[in-house]
């Protein structure tokens, strides 16, 4: 029964709000000591994303993957990276197309269910044989991405990866981008559809023949945003369509390596539909932990070290035998 009924984590007191769980790391957060070597991966269809290295030079791999315009430049990316780099392994901060500070060449770019780019690497990994073992890791849209991809891999998943853990992930994307919609959530909005919007403007020559770009600068929530622009770009019928075959909740049943998931009860980014304890209760591979805090990719309860808990869950759950 991987269902972790009691988590460890607590916030300090005056870390208890939700939404200062959720911002204070993203605007005051700093993490040292990470110096990234950055690796251009060319795509099979001719575009690139850019992999960013930390490595000790060792033959276990970690692959971080950031959230919706997010970076590896991010502090909850490089806090990851800098304690996996302290326990034995190598590091990735993969950025996902368009997302390393420099335009991607189509039309194409990312979203939460696009899991074939990470595949192109892995793929490209095992083929290099450096690294024997590889662990992904990933937040919000990005670990959604990886409970879809070792999900619908199943047996098939290469034999390098060892284990997966997702934070904060939206694994029903319908109702989450409802629960965005929410008046208490209008600032995440905001910011994400202008940063989405900002990017738009800087390829409207690639784009603008596919896409309504009026009603996509009308845009206000990820419901008029994923109609008129993720949909059509990707292939995808509607928002409906597009949040249904990327939603990751219904691969977690063909999971066949140990999967951890982390969704906080107050992450005010989440649905009800997206705390699957009845999935974890019956599944051998799957395990679920819901702190009662943490926010969204929040988690701050440092260390002497400064590392939060999610680094230190992650560390934990990628070096315990299951």
């Amino acid at each position: 029964m991987p269902l972790f009924k009691n988590s460890s984590f607590k916030a300090p007191f005056y870390f208890s709000n939700r939404h200062f769980q959720t911002i204070y790391p993203s605007l005051f957060r700093k993490v040292d000591g990470v110096e990234y070597t950055r690796e251009r991966f060319t795509l099979s269809d001719g575009d690139f994303i850019d992999l960013d290295y930390s490595k000790i030079n060792t033959d276990q791999l970690v692959i971080v993957l950031h959230g919706l315009e997010g970076a590896s430049d991010r502090p909850y990316v490089k806090g990851m990276v800098k304690i996996f780099n302290e326990h034995g392994f190598d590091a990735m901060g993969l950025n996902f197309r368009g997302c390393s500070g420099e335009s991607n060449l189509l039309p194409e770019t990312y979203h939460s269910g696009k899991t074939d780019d990470l595949d192109e690497v892995i793929q490209n990994l095992a083929k290099e044989g450096v690294y024997k073992s590889v662990i992904l890791v990933g937040f919000s849209l990005g670990g959604n991405v990886i409970m879809k991809y070792v999900g619908e891999q199943g047996f098939n998943l290469n034999s390098i990866i060892k284990k997966a853990v997702a934070f904060s992930a939206p694994i029903h994307l319908e109702t989450a981008s409802y629960e965005l919609a929410k008046w208490y959530n209008s600032i995440y909005m905001k910011r994400f559809m202008n940063n989405l919007k900002e990017k738009i403007k800087e390829r409207e020559n690639i784009v603008k023949d596919l896409v309504d770009l009026p009603k996509v600068y009308g845009s206000r929530s990820f419901l008029d945003f994923d109609e008129n622009f993720t949909a059509p770009i990707h292939g995808f019928k509607g928002a409906i369509d597009y949040w249904t075959q990327s939603s990751s909740k219904q691969f977690l049943e063909n999971i066949k390596i140990p999967t951890l998931l982390v969704n906080a009860k107050d992450d005010t980014f989440l649905s009800v539909a997206c705390y699957p304890i009845s999935e974890a209760n019956r599944l051998k591979n799957f395990f679920f932990e819901s702190p009662k805090g943490g926010g969204h990719v929040g988690f701050v309860q440092a260390d002497e070290k400064g590392f939060y808990w999610s680094e230190r869950r992650a560390l934990a759950f990628v070096l315990k035998d299951h």
